[in-house]
C-alpha cells in the first residue's frame, strides 16, 4: 500500500500518529520523521516572539506534490506524509512534519532529508517573524539554498 498525503492547515498534528500511519505503509521497513518548530530565542533582542505562515492555496499543494514526485524518482518509497501549518504561531509550536517510509533506513532517511531541502526553498510559503524589534519577512539562508544544491549535481 503506498501512502501518500499533502495537509496544509492551522491545527496542530499528532507526531506519534502520524508516524504509526506511515509505520503500516505496505512494505515498510523504516520510518524517518522530521519535525520543524517555531525557534524561541530566550532573552535576545532578536529572539523570535511569533511567526505567522501563509501560502497560495492550490499552487502550494502542487508545489508539494511535485516535491513528492521527484523523491519518488529517486526512491523506493512506502508512504509520504507532509504537514504544514499556516496562521501565527508561538515558539516550541509545531510548524512542519514530514514523514516517509521506505524499505531500508537509507532511503527514509534520504528521503525525509531531500522532501525538507526541496520544501524549505521551493514551496511557496511566506514566513515573517515578529521580534522585539519588530517584525520582518524572512527568506531561505544560504545554507538551505546549499543544502538544495546538493540534489541537484
Amino acid at each position: 500500500m503506498e501512502l501518500e498525503s499533502i495537509s496544509i492547515r492551522h491545527a496542530d498534528f499528532d507526531v506519534g500518529a502520524e508516524v504509526e500511519a506511515l509505520s503500516g505503509a505496505g512494505t515498510a521497513g523504516a520510518v524517518a520523521s522530521f519535525v520543524g518548530v517555531v525557534r524561541g530565542g530566550g532573552e535576545q533582542r532578536d529572539a523570535v516572539l511569533a511567526m505567522t505562515l501563509e501560502h497560495y492555496p492550490g499552487m502550494t499543494e502542487r508545489a508539494l506534490a511535485d516535491i513528492v514526485v521527484r523523491a519518488r524518482q529517486r526512491w523506493a518509497l512506502g508512504g509520504v506524509r507532509i504537514i504544514h501549518r499556516i496562521g501565527k504561531l508561538l515558539p516550541g509550536e509545531r510548524i512542519v512534519f514530514v514523514g516517509v517510509a521506505g524499505r531500508h533506513r537509507h532511503e527514509a532517511f534520504a528521503a525525509c532529508e531531500f522532501i525538507m531541502d526541496y520544501l524549505k526553498t521551493q514551496a511557496p510559503f511566506w514566513k515573517k517573524e515578529e521580534t522585539a524589534e519588530g517584525a520582518r519577512w524572512v527568506d531561505a539562508r544560504d545554507s538551505d539554498d546549499a543544502a538544495l544544491a546538493r540534489w541537484q549535481g
